[in-house]
């Protein structure tokens, strides 16, 4: 057997091969009868047909059929023989035969490429720090308060946003008079929503059941013109609300009683819940912080490692993605989902998958990043203590799950954090320079 392999890119290789025919003189005798088995001609029984009968039925149309088996197995031999180890569908292309000579032929395969990385470590950046602010806490206590109050109808809306309207919401002209075609709309303005107009808030205060208030806003709109430019417009709104109904939102006390029963006891006077939230608001702020650490770590090491991944790893994640995006499109009976479109749109998340994944092991391999038995089993003492359940019984489950895989990403991800430079500055810093580098 002579081959020679040949480099394509990083992930994809062709390997040529040539036999003698007396290499494969065996091989084809062997499938050509197997085929041959297979055959059923008037006179004979299905099996027992000889094959020098076939070939005067079939030609040389066995002999060919047999060579492309035999190709593939003899390239299997070949990638075993010199450890190429091919991925996904090998391609047999430019196959020479004739019957009772010499095969060659071409096989295109892919392999997981080799990598040598670089500049995945001394990586610097910065990234938002997010820290709980007293706002922050105020309006999760107001969410508190909120989410237990009552209702009760009153005459006039006071000084302050707790109150819900419901008005009658008519466009009007400059002159004051009903929009043409327009039609008067009811809903509820709940005043201490954030979205409501800080005119409106303003405008309501004092306004009895009856009383009326206009109230204006301007909206850009755009516009294409004749010869196809875009022109932006600002349109004004105006309206005239009439107030129909007036509900004062009272808002329970924040008494340690209150605070015993929505807390289930774990906090038991307004300091306390106070530091809870603040604890719990900080530690989501956290996971934000490692969300977008992550997404720059994993974002610059593989732009620093960048290569051509393998297809068929890279159409396998892309099948997923379009079969999640379709599944999620029938929940929400959205009848515009496109595959194509959808396949366009996230082949380049498919490729930096796969990319990453494959950068990814090689970290892992070269610096030796691993979990061991006694890290399974702290965690297994600890959620044994919280859970009640066996250790043992846990240790079977994490080491049979992916648990093992989840405590893996984590230390890739410590490893990473700690040998790049990170530095935290404050949101409206980091804000503005992302604002002058886009500009």
């Amino acid at each position: 057997m002579e081959f020679n392999v040949v480099d394509i890119s990083s992930s994809e290789k062709e390997i040529e091969i040539k036999l003698i025919y007396d290499e494969i003189k065996e091989d084809l005798e062997k499938e050509i009868k197997k085929e041959s088995k297979k055959v059923q001609i008037p006179g004979f029984r299905k099996g027992k047909v000889p094959v020098n009968m076939v070939k005067k039925f079939y030609g040389d149309a066995l002999d060919y059929e047999a060579s492309e088996k035999v190709a593939n197995s003899w390239f299997w031999k070949a990638a075993e023989e010199k450890d190429l180890k091919p991925i996904g569908r090998p391609s047999i292309t430019d196959l020479q035969f004739e019957p009772g000579k010499d095969l060659s032929f071409k096989v295109k395969f892919e392999v997981v490429p080799s990598l040598e990385l670089k500049d995945y470590k001394n990586l610097t950046f910065e990234i938002p720090e997010l820290i709980v602010k007293d706002e922050d806490v105020e309006k999760e206590i107001t969410y508190i308060l909120e989410s237990k109050s009552t209702t009760e109808i009153i005459d006039v809306v006071g000084d302050d946003n707790n109150y819900i309207i419901d008005v009658e919401a008519t466009r009007i002209d400059k002159e004051g008079n009903p929009f043409e075609g327009s039609q008067p709309e009811k809903f509820h303005l709940h005043l201490n929503d954030e979205k409501v107009q800080p005119e409106i808030k303003e405008k309501a205060k004092g306004k009895k059941v009856g009383d009326t208030f206009e109230f204006s806003f301007k909206n850009e709109n755009e516009i294409a013109k004749e010869s196809g430019e875009i022109e932006k417009v600002n349109e004004e709104f105006s309206y005239k609300f009439n107030i129909l109904e007036i509900k004062k939102n009272i808002l329970p006390e924040l008494t340690e009683e209150f605070i015993k029963n929505v807390t289930k006891g774990k906090s038991t006077n307004e300091n306390e819940l106070r530091d809870s939230i603040k604890k719990d608001i900080q530690n989501y702020y956290d996971e934000r912080m490692d969300e977008i650490i992550r997404g720059k770590l994993i974002s610059a090491i593989v732009k620093n490692n960048d290569f051509v991944p393998p297809s068929s790893l890279v159409a396998n994640v892309l099948d997923e993605y379009i079969k999640s995006e379709e599944e999620q499109a029938k929940k929400n009976k959205n009848k515009n989902f496109n595959k194509e479109t959808a396949k366009q749109r996230l082949l380049k998340p498919a490729e930096n998958e796969v990319k990453w994944y494959l950068i990814r092991n090689q970290i892992i391999k070269e610096d030796n990043i691993e979990v061991a038995e006694p890290e399974l089993m702290e965690l297994a003492q600890k959620d044994s203590e919280k859970t009640g359940i066996a250790i043992d019984k846990l240790l079977n489950f994490y080491k049979s799950s992916n648990q093992s895989e989840r405590l893996l990403d984590k230390k890739l991800f410590d490893f990473l954090k700690s040998n790049n430079n990170i530095s935290k500055v404050h949101p409206d810093k980091f804000n503005k320079k992302v604002e002058a580098k886009n500009e």
